[in-house]
């Protein structure tokens, strides 16, 4: 299984990772957090949204991703900010659909849980428990970047878990669960 994860930003970059498992071990294909320039953000206001659908669409392409697993929108933050992040997710849901990729998506609470045992951990905390978990001689920077792949490390064990106990698949969104024409 190929799992591409991401952390979607409304202001901040979009960390994206692929990682991928033989149902024993995970291995960091790639990641990285992509921030689109102020100046192109002036000149456009949909220019962030074009770009992050651009490189979503490089990633799938290059990496062929089984799933997508995506950071879902924190409740607690303000309107402005959580307008300007579903407008984020809605491209990741557009791209993913474009490609025929299905998309799961996950609480901050649960992949923090998941991947540090603590549904409260701190950034840099899921930093180091990601290079752990991924065995990395280095400790992914930024940060966007560490939690796109811990996004990814969640949708991993979260399937792993289903397969082991039984528990009943995990229910993708249903707008990328149709096929497509």
């Amino acid at each position: 299984m190929r799992v591409l994860g991401l952390d979607p930003a409304a202001a901040g970059p979009t960390g994206y990772g692929i990682v991928e498992t033989d149902g024993r071990r995970c291995k960091m294909l790639d990641y990285g957090a992509f921030r689109v320039d102020t100046k192109r953000q002036k000149e456009c206001s949909g220019a962030a949204l074009h770009d992050i659908h651009s490189l979503l669409c490089e990633l799938i392409q290059k990496f062929e991703p089984t799933v997508l697993a995506v950071e879902s929108i924190f409740s607690a933050l303000n309107v402005r900010t959580a307008l300007r992040l579903a407008e984020v997710r809605g491209v990741v849901l557009l791209a993913a659909a474009q490609h025929g990729v299905t998309v799961y998506s996950y609480s901050p609470r649960e992949v923090k849980a998941s991947v540090a045992g603590y549904g409260h951990a701190d950034k840099r905390q899921i930093q180091l428990m990601v290079r752990a978990l991924l065995a990395l001689s280095e400790t992914p920077e930024p940060a966007d970047a560490a939690d796109a792949l811990a996004v990814a490390l969640c949708h991993i064990q979260a399937v792993q878990a289903q397969v082991r106990f039984g528990i009943p698949p995990l229910q993708a969104a249903t707008w990328t669960r149709e096929t497509r024409p």
